[in-house]
């Protein structure tokens, strides 16, 4: 089965105001720069051009062919880093934490969108050259969040007492996940490969940055992906103007919560996805990445002993660039600093809090990129496919609470109609004749008869919920069927590949799993994707 699309309108999965971006309301033009179509992208060309100059170009690569050192010697790897030197060349763009295998499906989903999407755009435009780029959040210290990833009902976590960087944790210790990881896959076609895969990545590297780019490199290093490693001393150099403007000038404050206020004007239920601090700023060493708050004229690191004044911390980013990380506002300025990128591909969270940027990028003058929504999917199988049919319920009916879904089945393989709607109205219409003659009468009594009227309609819905509590009890069978799928294809209540890590797939169908991916998910189609495997 090739792949089906449902309306994000009917997964409920994205918020008005990012629906309202896809839909191309005018209200947010303001809030971001070119469009997120194909023809845009000449336009966006031109414009990233003017401002990325060929020394920009000569420290990425420089940076680029150090950091993939140890995936040397590999000369096509260090062709295609060559070409970032080229005038033509661009970059599409996604990001992600250093999860172990990945963490979740959307993982692998983002990286195969920049990968469609270079596709795209080298057909649309023969004469440049498309590089996707794998961001890795390399800087974050949240341990928890990445030290873990869910292999069908399992969990393999790390447990590690650890600060600082994440990008520059030692793998030491990873064996003993790795033979737990062997045992859940022993008995699927592609165990031996995808346990080689986990191997060489991680207990065969170094640190955390290593294996997350050797991992990328193994599933999509053919398809041309580039992962660049934002902890590097060159790259922060580069960076260190906007890196003292936070520090002196504190743009990020002033202009993203201006911004807020705007997009709650727009969507009062807009969620802020971040929220500016006077400094968002870390400071970091090995084993150390802590903010840095200004205090007395003195810029401190929390937690720490370390302090500057202001002359001194300017020495410091001008020795050491490289102790400086940007927090995830200003990430996204950071990163189209040193890339020659056109767009950024990310999930709805991450596109919202992109919508709060563009006035910060303006006034550090640096181009803002498209913004493109990822893909995303639900992967089910034949079986399932035909269990579903068997239940007379679509794909889209999964989408449905647990409670609406009980209800729409006990109604499809109900006889009765249960349904009192019909009868509501009638009573409606009688209660308009009372009202019509109260007010020729006696004002009292109106509210007598619409008392009455509130009590009939409430015992109507009443006799409803009665009559669809039987009829759910003679159903209970397929009821309990429909639960048990649509609990299996979304774990914990949950989208499925925010749950389930890629391997549960790979595991079973190697290889083909990706390209079956691959070959059914478009950039540029803005729908929620049902993939058979």
């Amino acid at each position: 089965m090739c792949s089906q699309y449902i309306s994000y309108d009917v997964t409920k999965k994205l918020s008005k105001l990012l629906n309202q971006f896809l839909e191309g309301n005018p209200e947010l033009d303001s809030f971001y720069g070119n469009k997120s179509k194909i023809e845009d992208f000449e336009v966006q060309m031109i414009a990233k051009s003017k401002k990325f100059s060929a020394e920009k170009r000569q420290i990425l690569v420089d940076g680029l062919h150090k950091q993939y050192d140890h995936l040397y010697p590999n000369s096509s790897l260090y062709e295609r880093i060559n070409l970032l030197k080229c005038p033509n060349t661009f970059t599409v763009t996604t990001g992600h934490q250093l999860n172990l295998m990945g963490g979740p499906l959307y993982f692998i989903y983002k990286i195969i969108s920049i990968i469609n999407l270079s596709e795209h755009l080298q057909l649309k435009y023969p004469n440049n050259t498309f590089v996707p780029i794998f961001w890795m959040a390399s800087e974050d210290h949240d341990f928890e969040e990445i030290n873990h990833f869910n292999v069908g009902e399992e969990k393999i976590q790390w447990e590690q007492n650890c600060n600082g960087p994440v990008g520059r944790l030692s793998t030491n210790g990873l064996e003993p996940l790795l033979m737990n990881f062997e045992k859940i896959v022993k008995n699927t076609p592609y165990a031996s490969e995808i346990s080689k895969i986990f191997k060489d990545s991680y207990v065969m590297s170094k640190n955390l940055s290593n294996a997350t780019r050797f991992l990328v490199n193994r599933i999509f290093g053919k398809d041309g992906v580039i992962v660049v490693d934002g902890d590097d001393s060159s790259f922060k150099a580069l960076f260190s103007p906007h890196i003292k403007n936070e520090l002196v000038r504190k743009f990020v404050y002033t202009e993203v919560t201006n911004t807020n206020i705007k997009l709650k004007k727009i969507d009062k239920n807009f969620k802020i996805q971040v929220n500016p601090r006077p400094i968002n700023l870390f400071y970091i060493r090995d084993g150390l990445r802590e903010r840095i708050i200004q205090k007395d004229n003195f810029y401190k690191v929390i937690n720490t002993d370390i302090s500057f004044n202001l002359e001194s911390i300017l020495k410091e980013l001008k020795k050491h660039p490289e102790r400086f990380s940007p927090n995830v506002i200003m990430r996204p300025l950071y990163q189209e600093c040193i890339l020659p990128n056109l767009s950024y591909t990310g999930g709805s969270s991450e596109l919202s809090y992109w919508l709060q940027l563009k006035s910060y990028f303006d006034i550090s003058k640096v181009c803002f990129p498209i913004l493109m929504l990822r893909n995303s999917a639900l992967i089910i199988t034949e079986k399932q496919l035909n269990k579903l049919n068997k239940l007379d319920l679509s794909i889209s009916d999964l989408f449905l609470s647990k409670e609406d879904l009980i209800t729409k089945i006990t109604k499809l393989k109900s006889h009765q109609k249960i349904d009192f709607s019909s009868q509501i109205i009638n009573l409606r219409k009688q209660f308009f004749e009372l009202y019509e003659l109260a007010k020729e009468t006696d004002a009292s009594f109106i509210g007598a008869v619409a008392a009455q009227e509130k009590k009939q309609i409430n015992g109507l819905l009443h006799l409803e919920k009665r009559l669809l509590k039987a009829e759910k009890k003679k159903y209970k069978i397929s009821i309990e069927q429909a639960l048990t799928l649509q609990s299996f294809l979304f774990p914990n209540g949950n989208l499925q590949e925010r749950i389930l890590n890629f391997t549960n797939f790979y595991a079973l169908n190697g290889e083909k799993f990706i390209k079956k991916l691959k070959s059914e998910m478009d950039p540029f189609q803005n729908s929620f994707s049902v993939i058979s495997s």
